[in-house]
């Protein structure tokens, strides 16, 4: 039996630029291996997306440029000279000893920050195949013992834990949070039931999902 590191990360920890491009690149990697590695086009398009970004990011190409040279310093990306482009792909499973299990997850995680254990599994549905919620939980939980991500409790009105990555400012997360309105203030402003919320909440996860899959 192996043993793993502590922890693999080391400070400071990676801006909100740079943990979306590598987002973005464990994402394309996964879907669209036609195209991966991506140019910094392509990436900046990526980073960009209107759909499965939370939040939407308006990245310019310089930032995403600055930010890729940063990654590539720290070992997390790497540029692949090409005659018509260079392209770029991260190395986030090599920098942090990931299993492809816990690069996905942590990608999503990158993408759209505190998920639900349910979130996490009908988002990764296109890009890894878990048979069930535990062993989505079984590699989350991995990825806390060694300080890569961490498990937010339930706040008060839901009805799930939310778990997200721990490579950026913790305040990052806060904000994150306290952008999303509080799901029982939104049901008792509309007369909606909290469950009947994260139950539509639910659906339209899974019409990304199916949405996804057709782009």
């Amino acid at each position: 039996m192996t043993t793993e590191p502590e922890s693999t990360f080391d400070e400071p920890r990676l801006n909100a630029a740079e943990i979306r491009i590598l987002g973005s690149l464990i994402e394309k990697q996964a879907t669209s291996p036609e195209t991966y590695p991506l140019t910094l086009n392509a990436l900046v398009t990526a980073c960009n997306q209107k759909t499965s970004r939370e939040p939407v990011m308006n990245l310019t190409q310089g930032q995403v440029g600055q930010s890729l040279r940063a990654l590539e310093g720290r070992g997390f990306a790497k540029l692949v000279m090409g005659s018509r482009a260079d392209r770029w792909e991260h190395k986030v499973d090599k920098a942090l000893e990931l299993v492809p299990a816990q690069v996905i997850l942590s990608g999503l995680m990158f993408l759209r920050g505190p998920q639900t254990i349910n979130e996490l599994l009908t988002r990764s549905g296109r890009m890894h195949e878990f048979e069930d919620t535990e062993q989505v939980v079984h590699q989350l939980e991995r990825l806390i013992a060694r300080g890569l991500a961490v498990l937010i409790p339930r706040q008060a009105g839901q009805r799930e834990d939310r778990y997200t990555h721990a490579l950026g400012d913790p305040a990052d997360i806060e904000v994150i949070m306290a952008a999303r309105q509080n799901p029982s203030d939104r049901g008792a402003s509309s007369g909606v039931s909290v469950e009947r919320i994260e139950e539509l909440e639910a659906r339209i996860a899974a019409l990304e999902e199916r949405l996804a899959r057709l782009e």
